[in-house]
């Protein structure tokens, strides 16, 4: 039996650990490369703008205008980070501040546990109980007639989905600030609330904005639950009560059927690549802020 000695083992050992970090760190560039390649027949047929910003979406004529997808994305996102940004904000500094430890370790689970939830169940979640409440309550109060499939309906499900994700990272920011800056702001007669204010939140503040922009990223790509509820209707909303149409959507929609036509699956390929796109983008803008905070 073969046996190698420390020296050999540790080269062995520190190889392994050198080519594993390299393909940690060449993996984004892996996923782009292969999702550029596969929609190059797409690229090389139609110009970028021409993808990017018509809203003609008709793959039988050989028109492929991702903007209605885009923007039903951006709209879904959006008023999805409206709704969970106060909440995870209001009850991060709630659970971290003003409780006792005993609560934050009860809430931990709760939070864990609706993280792990499959998004298949927050889905019909939303077909029992938001669609029905927007089409017969919601949208009459407004004076609107809609089915309750609507950009609304995805982006109520979606906030739900996202708040684990933002609230824990946002409870781990609060917890790591030194006890010290509240004991000084306390020492100075400021109040619960004003040490909150304006030394906490400021102090934590690239961390919030990260948490948000990470939940960003991460909220775009959510494909099954915002399926279910958004309506998947191919037209440019001009309300959050009309139906819409997001990029995961599309790809989930459409991927299995359509893989005989090169075209159609160049098409496919290229939103995966625009959804990837976005999501490298606000993560390397993420840390790009935050070591720009740290240094001032």
């Amino acid at each position: 039996m073969f046996l190698l000695n420390r020296q050999q083992r540790h080269r062995v050992n520190y190889t392994w650990m050198i080519i594993s970090s390299l393909l940690v760190a060449l993996l984004p560039f892996f996923l782009f490369l292969g999702l550029y390649l596969k929609s190059f027949l797409l690229l090389h047929d139609y110009r970028l703008t021409d993808l990017l910003f018509s809203p003609v979406w008709k793959p039988g004529n050989g028109q492929f205008g991702f903007y209605p997808f885009i923007v039903g994305s951006v709209w879904v996102t959006l008023i999805a980070m409206m709704i969970s940004g106060p909440i995870c904000i209001l009850t991060a500094i709630y659970v971290t501040q003003y409780t006792r430890k005993r609560f934050l370790r009860v809430m931990h689970p709760a939070i864990d546990m609706l993280a792990g939830i499959p998004s298949v169940v927050y889905g019909v979640w939303g077909l029992l109980v938001i669609v029905p409440f927007i089409s017969r309550y919601l949208g009459p109060f407004f004076g609107v007639k809609t089915t309750g499939y609507s950009i609304l309906a995805a982006s109520f499900v979606l906030s739900i989905m996202i708040i684990p994700f933002i609230l824990n990272i946002l409870i781990e920011i609060f917890r790591s600030i030194p006890d010290a800056l509240k004991e000084a702001s306390f020492s100075l007669g400021a109040t619960q609330w004003q040490t909150v204010k304006s030394v906490l939140v400021k102090k934590a503040m690239p961390g919030i904005i990260a948490a948000f922009g990470f939940g960003l990223a991460r909220a775009f790509g959510e494909t099954m639950a915002v399926l279910m509820v958004v309506g998947n209707v191919v037209k440019l909303p001009k309300s959050v009560f009309d139906p819409g149409y997001t990029l995961p959507s599309l790809i989930a929609n459409n991927y299995g059927e359509m893989l005989s036509i090169p075209q159609y699956d160049s098409a496919l390929m290229f939103a995966a690549l625009i959804l990837l796109a976005v999501s490298l983008f606000f993560n390397l803008l993420m840390h790009f802020f935050i070591e720009r905070y740290n240094k001032y």
